[in-house]
């Protein structure tokens, strides 16, 4: 049986200001962003320059803060803030959604399409590949704080998070997911990103991939005490997985009954010439 390690949040202080851990993942996060998305930019695998990156980049973390608190509140918590509407700016006690994230993301992509000329499609097939690895660092941050931890059991890897104040072994899901949405995700994602896609197949792909990982590791995740388990006896990270996975099926399914557009089928030709 292990024991969570206790890091302290802190990681270290700037004169009175306290650099926390998570947010040193956040930024982790989109440091990684940039620099795959560079790498993309680099091999012409994309028509995005490096400028429309850096602008796409500071949108995107607007919607990533705005969509993933807001999804909080009206996902888990709605009551409460209803009640306590202040409440909403307390940040720093924590309470982010990544499903309303993705929707402050993808509302960010559009934004950013419509404004330099491009289709939803082409920003969100470019940023698909990109955020596992966010994910990645976000859930190392969750288990660094020693918080969302998995339920009880008696696998020889359980691990006590001192945290729940009960003392019971329970999964490690934080590194679940950091496993599962972050490099699992990201090699799948990445991997199929590679070859040239019909528009919407590599947000497909992300949006099933994603949606399979987070419905089955659920399994092993205790559910929000404010909200135990739902209908189906899901949690509700599961119900929110339910309609991403149809989605993109959906999409997939979509994208290849159209024809690779001009420019995939000018971006295949390209890249099979540089190869030689």
């Amino acid at each position: 049986m292990l024991v969570h390690p206790q890091f302290d949040p802190v990681a270290f202080h700037v004169g009175p200001l306290a650099v926390r851990w998570y947010g040193l993942m956040y930024l982790l996060a989109f440091t990684l962003v940039l620099v795959l998305g560079r790498w993309r930019i680099a091999r012409g695998l994309t028509k995005l320059t490096n400028r429309d990156l850096d602008d796409l980049l500071f949108y995107c973390m607007l919607g990533t803060i705005v969509g993933g608190r807001l999804g909080y509140v009206v996902f888990y918590k709605a009551g409460h803030y209803l009640a306590h509407p202040l409440d909403l700016l307390k940040v720093w006690e924590g309470g982010m959604s990544f499903h309303g994230g993705l929707i402050g993301v993808m509302l960010a992509f559009l934004y950013f399409a419509m404004r330099r000329g491009f289709t939803f499609w082409q920003i969100a097939d470019f940023g698909a590949p990109l955020v596992p690895t966010g994910l990645a660092a976000g859930r190392f941050g969750n288990f660094i704080n020693g918080e969302l931890w998995g339920r009880a059991t008696d696998v020889p890897w359980a691990m006590v998070f001192p945290q729940a104040g009960d003392g019971v072994p329970r999964h490690p899901s934080q590194l679940y997911e950091v496993g599962g949405e972050g490099l699992l995700l990201f090699l799948v994602v990445w991997g199929f990103a590679r070859r040239v896609r019909p528009d919407g197949a590599v947000s497909g792909v992300f949006l099933i991939g994603y949606g399979v990982v987070r419905f089955c590791v659920e399994f092993t995740r205790e559910p929000d005490d404010f909200l135990g388990l739902l209908a189906l006896h899901l949690s509700m990270g599961q119900w929110l997985s339910i309609p991403m996975v149809l989605s993109g099926i959906a999409i997939l399914a979509w994208s290849y009954r159209k024809r690779p557009s001009r420019d995939a089928v000018v971006a295949d030709v390209s890249s099979v010439a540089a190869t030689r």
